[in-house]
């Protein structure tokens, strides 16, 4: 586990832990993200980066779980670039996939889901270009068929206990 000190909107230094998990199923990958969805607040952002076949949307899964929706309700996003999910706080599951220009993120109203009062995930996230400091990061690497590499970024010292 790594420390990163970020300066918040009002200057003040808030500090943020980068997490490293190995997960060796998809059921081990779906747990690490309810773990996360459990810490998330209405406006969160969670950015995620990584390959296909990567565990993204299996990720996704565990989040939605997290806030009370059926995992068996979480399918990729891929061909609707959007699903929303109505829900106590809404989940928004943004895959930015098939999404080629920075106008046609602008076009499909990525940027007002984000800036919403519900809990927004994006796969694809690189598509987005540099995104805010305050937004979650988790970044999935392939090690084999069912090993991944799983790093979080962004979650704050206080809930640090709680993943």
């Amino acid at each position: 586990m790594q420390k990163v000190l970020l300066e918040d909107s009002a200057g003040l230094l808030v500090s943020f832990k980068l997490m490293k998990f190995l997960s060796r199923s998809a059921e081990e990958t779906q747990i690490i993200g309810f773990s996360l969805g459990k810490l998330l607040k209405s406006q969160g952002v969670v950015c995620l980066y990584g390959e296909l076949g990567a565990g993204k949307t299996t990720f996704v899964k565990g989040i939605a779980q997290a806030l009370g929706i059926p995992e068996s309700n979480v399918t990729s996003a891929s061909f609707t670039i959007i699903v929303e999910y109505d829900n106590e706080i809404p989940l928004y599951h943004i895959d930015l996939y098939r999404i080629e220009k920075e106008s046609d993120i602008d076009g499909a109203g990525i940027w007002d889901y984000i800036y919403s009062e519900g809990i927004t995930v994006i796969e694809w996230a690189e598509r987005l270009g540099k995104v805010p400091d305050d937004f979650i990061k988790v970044k999935f690497a392939i090690i084999d068929e069912v090993t991944r590499d799983i790093t979080i970024e962004g979650i704050d010292e206080k809930d640090w206990n709680y993943m």
